[in-house]
């Protein structure tokens, strides 16, 4: 559930409702939780109190991880690895934010306030002129430019296709079409990166109920199995000769979660890419080796990625055009897709799908492979 208006509301209480609302939707109750796993955004306030908060008892699992865009994924692989070893037999996973407020205009959102600037060369940059991540990316994406030929329109092809993707989606923020012109006449954020190349910001909350396949069989609604998962974390130097920007995680998590589902590229059918800005979705897509290197362009190009393509990608419209919550804006458009209740923006072919994750300025990558049946 997400709410782009600024009604008060806290990140707890956008958190406490997404757990009510995520168990309902299994047919489950308060308790039949055994486990919580929680995810706090800029706003905080989503912690291990809100265990108490829901008056859960008796838990054997219950933390927050923190890996910025990369965490809803992590909190899906340590909650399946904590069921697989007995720790907990169902654990929800919950992640909130309201940074959004009536003082604060979304694009200062993310901007870090006066004390949280680094000293000596992590301050740099902050002194320098760039307050949010938004510098970072636009680096990133003029590197895979000049070393690639990627273009800017390239990049607006992917802004275009999911928006409309989001066109058919009621819960977006962003439905009304846009064209190639549109985005090449908004305005500069950070070049080369314009106005629509980049996310939202967005109140609310999302919670997933993981639990032991069994269990999930006389459950409300069609099972989502988890088929594979991995993580990288590769602590790029931004020094002359690194591949950052170039290369992200997703080279190292996605072959390995792939592998452990026992699938290909070839073999997925929606592509849950984070989205945060279209050049992520561009390198994780070539990463992911749904297309060679330098080749992600071409690709969203194409027409393959948008509706009615041949790589069905961010069916919601994603974080650029639905709504903004980390990595559960695309975990929780894999679940509806899979389950086959997308209504307007159903994909024909559902039986499987890959979600990414990316925390940081390419940081922290996360891979989760989902699919109808557990083999």
């Amino acid at each position: 559930m997400t709410d782009n208006a600024v009604d008060g509301r806290s990140a707890a209480d956008f958190a406490t409702e997404a757990v009510h609302l995520a168990l309902g939707d299994a047919g489950l109750t308060l308790d039949d939780v055994d486990g919580l796993v929680t995810s706090s955004g800029k706003s905080g306030g989503v912690d291990v109190k809100l265990a108490s908060r829901l008056g859960l008892r008796d838990l054997g699992l219950l933390t927050q991880i923190s890996q910025a865009g990369s965490t809803a994924n992590a909190q899906i692989q340590l909650a399946a690895l904590a069921i697989a070893g007995g720790l907990a037999t169902t654990v929800v996973c919950v992640h909130a934010d309201a940074p959004l407020t009536a003082s604060k205009r979304a694009r200062d959102a993310y901007r870090p306030s006066a004390g949280a600037v680094g000293t000596g060369f992590r301050g740099l940059s902050t002194v320098a002129g760039p307050r949010n991540p938004n510098g970072g990316y636009a680096l990133a994406a003029r590197r895979h430019m000049n070393r690639y030929g990627t273009t800017s329109e390239q990049l607006g092809a992917i802004a275009v296709g999911q928006r409309a993707w989001a066109a058919s989606n009621p819960r977006a923020r962003f439905q009304a079409p846009i064209t190639m012109a549109d985005h090449q006449a908004s305005r500069w954020v950070v070049e080369p990166l314009h106005l629509l190349d980049c996310c939202m910001v967005s109140n609310g909350g999302v919670a997933v109920v993981v639990t032991t396949e069994e269990r999930a069989r006389d459950l409300a609604q069609p099972p989502v199995h988890v088929r594979g998962w991995a993580q990288s974390h590769p602590g790029y130097l931004m020094e002359r000769g690194s591949d950052w920007g170039l290369t992200t995680g997703a080279a190292a998590a996605g072959p390995t979660a792939l592998k452990m589902a026992g699938m290909t590229p070839a073999d997925i059918d929606v592509r849950q890419i984070y989205d945060c800005y279209t050049y992520t979705v561009l390198v994780t897509l070539e990463d992911y080796g749904f297309c060679d290197k330098g080749e992600g362009g071409a690709l969203a190009a194409s027409g393959a990625l948008a509706p009615g393509g041949a790589l069905p990608t961010n069916t919601g419209g994603g974080q650029l055009s639905s709504f903004y919550l980390w990595g559960m804006t695309p975990l929780s458009e894999a679940i509806i897709q899979i389950r086959g209740q997308g209504g307007a923006r159903q994909v024909p072919r559902h039986e499987t799908a890959i979600v990414s994750g990316n925390g940081g300025i390419l940081d922290h990558h996360s891979t989760l492979v989902l699919g109808a049946q557990s083999r």
